[in-house]
């Protein structure tokens, strides 16, 4: 295995890991919230959001970028049959993931957790009502788009592997 197929899978594994957690919030989380009294998603969510700020998450958040960017800088230039176009398509794609994260889903997150202690919330419900449709909508195209980055990665993978071999299949006719 050469380093850029190394990073290609580290890259792979942790855009991954980012997808699964959309993925994880899309169809499990967040419809279980959505069944919870007011106080209990606004409590829920903004004790998610102090957890999720931690080292493992911070990994693969930031890591996923640099592993992509790092897969870009390791691909030979070798057209269309090779793994670059679809590294680079990884790359656009989970920076629009970073896009919506900080554009969207950070502030909504910040103003959630401004509304302050849910026990002591006059209207919590308008709180929840000014959180909780737009969150899972953004949150639903971070896990397209992040699962389109992770498939992207995938068939770079396959291309890189195909790559490898035919240059060994013409190595070994010389």
């Amino acid at each position: 295995m050469t380093s850029r197929d190394a990073v290609l899978v580290a890259a792979t594994v942790a855009v991954g890991l980012m997808a699964g957690l959309f993925f994880a919030f899309s169809v499990a989380v967040m419809p279980g919230l959505a069944r919870a009294a007011d106080r209990t998603l606004v409590d829920a969510m903004q004790r998610i959001n102090v957890a999720i700020q931690n080292g493992w998450f911070l990994l693969a958040f930031g890591g996923s970028l640099l592993l992509c960017a790092a897969a870009v800088a390791l691909c030979p230039r070798d057209g269309e049959r090779g793994p670059l176009p679809w590294v680079i398509a990884a790359i656009v794609l989970y920076l629009a993931v970073l896009v919506v994260t900080f554009g969207v889903s950070i502030p909504l997150n910040d103003r959630l957790d401004a509304a302050g202690d849910p026990a002591r919330l006059a209207d919590i419900a308008a709180v929840r009502e000014r959180f909780e449709a737009a969150w899972v909508r953004w949150n639903l195209v971070r896990t397209l788009l992040c699962t389109g980055a992770l498939g992207c990665l995938s068939w770079a993978l396959v291309l890189s592997g195909r790559v490898a071999a035919e240059a060994a299949r013409r190595a070994g006719h010389m």
